[in-house]
C-alpha cells in the first residue's frame, strides 16, 4: 500500500512563479503522508507565444523547474515525478520532458512526449505542437519500490499502443500529466483515462493543468486516480489548484488482471484486406 498524489495546477508564463506553485503543492501532498507527487504537463510554463516562451527556457541543467523537483523529493524523502516543463534543446526545437525523481534527489527517468498535438478543433481553435518541440520515440518504464511506472504526456493517451508496451513489460501504474483543452477534455479526458486503466488492468495517475491561464487558453483541469477496474478515486474540479490522494495497492492489480487477464490472452495476427469479389489482398 503506497500514498500517491496528483497535483493540479494552473501554471503561467512565468516558471520561477511556476516553481513556487508547484514546490507549495507538493510540500502539501508530502505533508499528507503522499510517497509519489506527480505534477502536470508544462508545469514550468504554458505560453502560446513561442518566442516569447524560449526567451525563459533553459536546457536541463539550469532549468528551475527540474533544480526545485530534485531538491524536494531529496528534502522530503518522496519520488517526485514532473508530467513536463519545456526544456531548451541547442537547436530550433524544444522538448516536452517529464522528470521522475527519487528520494536521493537523483534523476531516474525522463520521458519525451512522442505524440505531438497537431489538431484543428471547432470555434478555431488550432494546435502545432510539433511547429515548436521535437517528439521522443521511446517509451519507458521504472522499477520503483512500490511498483513498475509506465510513462506518457497528454495526447499519447489517444495512442494505446503505448500503454499496452509498458503494461506488457510490467507497467502497474500508469501516468498521464496533461493540458487538455477544455474542449476536448469535455469529450474525451474521462472515458479515456478510464479505457486505459481498465484496457490494461492497472492503476493510471493524471495531473492536469486547469482554468484559465495567463496565455489566454483554457483547461479542462479534472485531475483523477482511477484503479485498475476503471474506478475513480480521486478527482479534482475543473479549475485551479488541488492535490488528490489515493492509498494504491498493487495487489489489486494483480486482482483485475486475474479477473480479466487480456494482457495474458494478447495474441499476434496478421491482416487480410477483402475487395468486393471477396478476394484477400496481401
Amino acid at each position: 500500500m503506497v500514498k500517491v498524489a496528483a497535483v493540479q495546477m494552473c501554471s503561467g508564463v512565468d516558471p520561477q512563479k511556476n516553481a513556487d506553485a508547484m514546490e507549495r503543492l507538493v510540500r502539501k501532498a508530502a505533508a499528507a503522508g503522499a510517497t509519489y507527487v506527480q505534477t502536470p504537463e508544462m508545469t514550468g510554463a504554458l505560453q502560446r507565444n513561442r518566442p516569447a516562451l524560449k526567451a525563459v527556457l533553459a536546457d536541463e541543467a539550469g532549468d528551475v523547474i527540474v533544480a526545485r523537483a530534485a531538491a524536494l523529493a531529496r528534502e522530503l524523502g518522496i519520488f517526485v515525478h514532473v508530467g513536463s516543463t519545456a526544456i531548451a534543446r541547442g537547436d530550433e526545437k524544444m522538448a516536452n520532458r517529464g522528470f521522475l525523481f527519487g528520494p536521493d534527489g537523483q534523476r531516474i527517468c525522463v520521458y519525451d512526449k512522442i505524440h505531438m498535438f497537431d489538431v484543428d478543433l471547432d470555434n478555431g481553435e488550432s494546435w502545432r505542437e510539433s511547429a515548436a518541440y521535437e517528439p521522443g520515440s521511446c517509451a519507458r518504464v521504472a522499477d520503483l519500490p512500490f511498483g513498475r511506472l509506465g510513462f506518457a504526456i497528454c495526447y499519447d493517451v489517444r495512442f494505446p499502443q503505448i500503454f499496452r508496451t509498458e503494461a506488457m513489460a510490467g507497467a502497474e501504474i500508469l501516468t498521464v500529466p496533461a493540458a487538455f483543452t477544455r474542449q476536448t477534455g469535455e469529450a474525451h479526458w474521462e472515458i479515456l483515462l478510464r479505457a486505459r486503466a481498465i484496457e490494461n488492468g492497472a492503476f493510471l495517475i493524471a495531473a492536469a493543468q486547469g482554468g484559465v491561464h495567463e496565455d489566454g487558453r483554457e483547461t479542462y483541469g479534472h485531475s483523477m486516480i482511477i484503479d485498475p477496474w476503471g474506478r475513480i478515486l480521486a478527482e479534482a474540479g475543473g479549475a485551479g489548484e488541488a492535490v488528490l490522494l489515493a492509498d494504491i495497492d498493487i495487489a489489486d492489480v494483480q486482482a483485475a488482471r486475474a479477473k480479466i487477464p487480456n494482457l495474458k490472452n494478447s495474441r499476434d495476427f496478421t491482416l487480410d484486406r477483402v475487395t468486393s469479389t471477396g478476394r484477400a489482398e496481401a
